[in-house]
Parts: structure tokens; C-alpha cells; sequence
């Protein structure tokens, strides 16, 4: 039976002599098998728990989860409309006008929501395959190039609807979020707020 212990000796087996160099493989694999499960050895060591064992260092892990262990989420793509609070549906025309609509059905309302990074999104109309994006000034429009300015920080909110802030732009320190006011216009990203109803969107499955 092999174990691990904190010496710099490294690898130790119970009992008076050493098994044989089969039963040696056998526990460093065991070994190494429980390393990547439990997320591999600190950068210092490298990502070969072999090493680590060769080196006689014990190899610990940690609970913290960074960024990286979240890649799966990259790249997911929903097809939805973004139905507001005020209820309209957020629109990007042809022309790059953003604007809301009340027709349940219009093409340009059908957007491609794409995660670009853990909680950001880029939005996409699919009929003019123009990306919604905000300006310094918290103006939006549709851009025909996917840039810094399309990334928006999408956040589900208490009552179950999802806020959309601006990832690079900032008004004195405060978010800017994609609104649409009582008239299905869209409102300057430093007018909203994240309590707003204008600011409250739901990603509704198209019909």
C-alpha cells in the first residue's frame, strides 16, 4: 500500500521492504489520477504530479476557482428576443438603428446571444447581422464589426430579468445599461439604472 507524507523523502509504502516497479507505477498513477481531479499541482510545480512525486514536494491544491475553469461557457450561443419590462422587443434594423417593437414576430428582434467571457455576452441581430453595441456616450447602435463596444455584462436581476452593462463603457464610475423608456426608444446608457424597469429585459424562446 502506497502513501503520501509531507517529508521531502517523497513516495513511502507501508511495511519492511518496497513492492516491486509495477506496483510503484501503479501507485503514482493513482497518484497522479487524484492530482487532476482535484485540479492539478500549484503553477510552481508545473501540471505533472509525476514531477512533483520525482521532486519528493507534496502537491496541494486549491479551492479558489478562477476564470479559466469556466471555458465551457465560452462560446454558448442562444437564439432569443429581448422582450423589456415596458414591453418591447429590442431591434436592430438594417440601418443600424436600435429601437423597440411591439410585434411579437419581427425579424429584426430575433437576436443571436453569444458568451464571450464568463457573464459577458455579445448581441447579435441574426436578420441584419449587426451587434449591438454603446457608445462613450451610452448611445446605442448597431455596429457591422465586433468590437470592445458590443461586450455587455448580463446579469439576471431579483424579479428574474436580465440587465445588460456596457463592459467598457462607464459614465463617472457608473454602469451603463441597455435601456429601452415607455415608448419603446432607447434611452443614454448613463440615464438608466440597474432598478429601472427600461433597463429590464426577458430573453424570451423564438416562436
Amino acid at each position: 500500500m502506497c502513501k503520501w507524507t509531507p517529508t521531502t523523502a517523497g513516495l513511502h509504502f507501508a511495511g519492511s521492504a518496497p513492492p516491486s516497479y509495477p506496483a510503484t507505477l501503479v501507485c503514482l498513477s493513482l497518484l497522479s489520477l487524484a492530482c487532476s481531479a482535484l485540479g492539478g499541482c500549484p503553477p510552481a510545480l508545473g501540471h505533472d504530479p509525476l514531477h512533483a512525486l520525482a521532486q519528493g514536494t507534496n502537491c496541494s491544491w486549491t479551492l479558489e476557482r478562477h476564470t479559466r475553469s469556466y471555458n465551457h461557457l465560452e462560446g454558448d450561443v442562444r437564439l432569443r428576443r429581448l422582450y423589456s419590462a415596458n414591453k418591447f422587443f429590442l431591434c436592430i434594423d438594417k440601418t443600424g438603428k436600435v429601437d423597440g417593437t411591439r410585434r411579437k414576430n419581427y425579424a429584426d428582434s430575433l437576436m443571436e446571444i453569444r458568451s464571450v467571457s464568463v457573464g459577458v455576452v455579445a448581441i447579435k441581430s441574426v436578420s441584419t447581422g449587426l451587434y449591438l453595441a454603446m457608445s462613450k456616450k451610452g448611445t446605442l447602435f448597431g455596429s457591422a464589426r465586433y468590437n470592445p463596444s458590443c461586450k455587455f455584462k448580463e446579469r439576471i436581476e431579483e424579479n428574474g430579468y436580465n440587465t445588460y452593462a456596457s463592459l467598457r463603457w462607464k459614465h463617472r464610475g457608473r454602469q451603463m445599461f441597455v435601456s429601452l423608456n415607455g415608448r419603446g426608444k432607447p434611452r443614454r446608457g448613463h440615464k438608466a439604472r440597474r432598478r429601472h424597469p427600461s433597463t429590464h429585459f426577458l430573453p424570451m424562446l423564438p416562436t
